[in-house]
């Protein structure tokens, strides 16, 4: 079983998701000394630069301890369940985690850190997963949620900008709630100085507004039917209310995950019986390895596929898939043959995941692995008809 963001186990008394997160017994103190030694993404911040006409306090690492105390002095945050003040304070101090590799001084002078909040996921993903410089590992539902709330967290000062801003905070209440991303979005404005702030908190505000106004502010947006999801999601233009008919004619699994996760054998018990195309068995057809050119790997990959779309036949397409992209370009191919779309998502945790990689007789070296993690986009709810997430221990 594997829970969703919206499901998440509760933390159990006494468990700690995240070190050092100022609670109600300790008066809520923030240990920012603590946090900035144990951490060494935190340090990296130091003396990273930001516009001062956006950012007067200083650098990043200025900027994220004001954000993280404007998080924690907020009631609505010291209200909320132990397991959510955790999470959120946990995105807070990993918002701008991406900014250290992405500033950069432009030319006449300005300072951007483009591309910070994706580069922050994946940077946050995988200090979360492998627990290093943490107690622990963070769960994968946790992980991820924290992961997606740093990828979003620009949403409620840019969702105007968006060429529809109500199906913006649709797609984004399907991965995390929505009042939460406010309130992180809110501490990220109230942890900086600058001239326009009330108009900045006046945005969040607005933000809120219409994540009420769409039905998405503290759970995601409901649709008739995961079909009804997906049409919405993937159209130009259509209405979250519409019930679309199915006209879906068979199904393809499509398997996600990093080497080592064990999807072989997951799905030797799960999917025995359906026809499967697999990269792994067709690299070995071909006699090229995972490191040499794919491309003809892929084409014949492709060309079985269409023959058992043709027919209307259920099958299950294995291999990595760790992008979106890489995903969507499957999914495209797959529904113009009128398939339906089922995504499962593998997981395990980082040590596991080099111990099976290690017995593998084919195995793969472990700086490849840590590259794929280094860019993995773990699939979401809005990619496919249907997405599962396994916990493959």
């Amino acid at each position: 079983m594997i829970y969703t963001p919206y499901m998440q186990p509760p933390v159990q008394s006494g468990e700690s998701l995240f070190p050092y997160c100022p609670r109600p017994d300790n008066q809520w103190h923030l240990n920012w000394k603590a946090l900035q030694q144990q951490f060494s993404w935190l340090q990296a911040m130091d003396g990273v630069p930001q516009y001062p006409a956006y950012h007067a306090e200083g650098d990043v690492l200025i900027h994220t301890h004001m954000v993280a105390d404007a998080l924690v002095q907020h009631e609505q945050w010291r209200s909320l369940p132990v397991d959510e003040r955790q999470q959120l304070f946990a995105a807070a101090l990993l918002h701008d985690v991406g900014k250290p590799a992405c500033t950069k001084i432009e030319s006449d002078g300005m300072i951007s850190s483009r591309g910070h909040a994706r580069r922050g996921e994946f940077l946050s993903r995988r200090i979360l997963w492998t627990g290093k410089e943490l107690t622990n590992p963070v769960p994968f539902a946790q992980r991820e949620y924290i992961a997606r709330l740093v990828r979003l967290h620009g949403l409620p000062l840019q969702f105007l900008n968006r060429s529809n801003p109500e199906k913006a905070v649709i797609e984004a209440s399907q991965n995390v709630r929505l009042d939460h991303l406010a309130l992180l979005a809110e501490a990220d404005v109230r942890g900086r100085i600058c001239a326009d702030q009330a108009e900045l908190l006046e945005r969040v505000e607005l933000f809120r507004l219409l994540c009420q106004e769409q039905q998405c502010y503290t759970a995601p947006r409901a649709f008739a039917s995961d079909y009804s999801r997906f049409v919405y999601l993937h159209s130009t233009q259509g209405y979250p209310d519409y019930k679309a008919y199915d006209d879906t004619d068979f199904e393809v699994v499509l398997l996600s995950g990093l080497p080592g996760v064990g999807k072989d054998y997951w799905l030797r018990h799960h999917y025995a019986s359906w026809p499967t195309i697999s990269l792994d068995a067709i690299r070995k057809e071909l006699k090229v390895t995972a490191l040499d050119d794919q491309g003809h790997v892929v084409q014949l990959a492709r060309e079985r596929a269409r023959e058992y779309m043709r027919q209307k036949q259920s099958f299950v397409w294995n291999a990595t898939n760790t992008t979106r992209l890489l995903r969507q370009q499957l999914i495209d191919f797959f529904i113009s043959y009128k398939a339906r779309t089922h995504i499962v998502y593998l997981n395990a945790p980082y040590d596991v995941i080099l111990k099976r990689n290690g017995e593998r007789s084919t195995s793969i070296p472990v700086a490849v692995i840590d590259k794929l993690l280094d860019k993995l986009e773990v699939p979401d709810v809005t990619e496919a008809h249907q997405v599962e997430w396994i916990n493959n221990h």
